[in-house]
């Protein structure tokens, strides 16, 4: 097999000691290599030291300091926004990368004979809220991909006509690793009238992502995978002038401009993506991917560059060429930009569940996706790591 890398990509910034970062902010490596980032991370330091300040208060002193944890929401609302070059006021907390599919899938104003495109292999919670509205009449069409995930925008332009309302893409396909370029993808709806939905799970806060350069209409994604971040705490992003385009969900005291004012009810809603956070906010979840999200961007991750994203491609093509030692074959993508933190390997006469158990057994956290045994390093992971894993598959 031959890795494609580009200069890019090379072992990350030099100003940056991966080591330090290592020992510092993830105990989770005193017992596991730990490689299943696209299931579930490990929470890094940040994030239970958020947690343990939120409770120790919310014992000690109740609903008394709720003003301090309300303004921490806006800070961390701040630095999700700045993470992708958005408005604060464009970007709202949601319980899960379903939810803000839902916004869209339930907010848009469906006519029947509609069409929304995407394509194949793509994850449940990028499938069912779609498949959903052919009770209103909206037709689903389903671009094939290759064996590798690969996806061809050309059909997906083929497959849009002058009914399609919205294209819809991961970012980072969890079964293949597959990375699509989000700006030529939304190009390709625009360019067919279309809106653009971007399920950005398994690439937010990895690879560098401009909301406006790449002229994203929406995006969802849950924080307990790489961003690092508890289930149940994610980020949904609106562009500011699709906030009337979508009929809003979930309409509660908190999506209103005036939320304080219990006793003069008025139903003027938020001009802001916070209108979809309509109840009481999971303000342990919040508090905790701040911490996280604070770790990612003390790294240096911005709209435009990820150190992160650049060790993350490196110990994943590190990962594949060991593989490669051992007779496995790589089953995604590593070409250039298509690269992403996830890897899949088969080999002949092999179990991934078998193989996922062993390495559990020797302290490597690994899982299988679409019959492939898949590993998803984040920076922090290390050549140590790797070669845990190699040294029990190869025994």
């Amino acid at each position: 097999m031959s890795i494609v890398t580009s200069d890019s990509n090379s072992n990350t910034d030099s100003s940056m000691d991966w080591s330090v970062y290592r020992a510092k902010n993830f105990p989770v490596v005193n017992k596991w290599s730990y490689f299943d980032h696209a299931a579930v991370s490990p929470l890094p330091t940040p994030a239970t030291l958020a947690i343990q300040k939120w409770m120790t208060a919310a014992t000690q002193e109740g609903d008394a300091v709720w003003p301090e944890w309300a303004a921490r929401v806006e800070e961390i609302r701040k630095t999700a926004a700045n993470l992708v070059n958005a408005l604060p006021t464009e970007i709202a907390f949601t319980p899960s990368t379903t939810a803000g599919i839902s916004y869209v899938a339930e907010g848009l104003h469906w006519k029947e004979g509609d069409n929304i495109v995407l394509p194949s292999g793509e994850f449940p919670s990028n499938l069912y809220p779609w498949m959903h509205l052919k009770n209103s009449g909206v037709e689903l069409r389903i671009v094939e991909t290759s064996p590798l995930g690969e996806i061809d925008l050309n059909q997906i332009s083929e497959a849009c006509n002058q009914r399609t309302r919205l294209v819809s893409m991961s970012w980072v396909g969890y079964g293949t690793g597959y990375r699509i370029d989000p700006a030529a993808a939304a190009k390709v709806a625009h360019d067919n009238g279309a809106l653009f939905f971007l399920d950005a799970i398994q690439g937010l806060s990895v690879f560098p992502m401009d909301v406006k350069h790449c002229d994203i209409d929406f995006f969802a994604a849950d924080g307990h995978k790489w961003m690092m971040g508890p289930e149940g705490a994610g980020l949904f992003y609106c562009k500011q002038e699709h906030l009337n385009v979508l009929k809003p969900k979930g309409i509660g005291w908190n999506s209103v401009k005036n939320p304080y004012a219990f006793g003069n009810v008025e139903l003027e809603l938020k001009d802001s993506a916070s209108r979809y956070e309509g109840g009481t906010q999971n303000m342990c979840g919040i508090h905790a991917l701040g911490g996280s999200l604070d770790l990612i961007t003390e790294t240096g991750v911005n709209p435009t560059a990820s150190p992160i994203g650049e060790r993350v491609l490196f110990l994943t093509d590190l990962f594949c060429e060991k593989m490669d030692s051992l007779g496995f074959t790589t089953k995604c993508s590593r070409i250039g930009n298509e690269r992403s933190g996830i890897i899949g390997f088969t080999k002949e006469n092999f179990d991934p569940n078998e193989a996922r158990n062993r390495l559990l057994e020797n302290g490597v956290v690994s899982s299988v996706r679409k019959g492939l045994l898949r590993f998803s390093p984040h920076a922090y992971n290390n050549e140590e790591d790797i070669d845990r894993a190699v040294t029990t598959l190869k025994a």
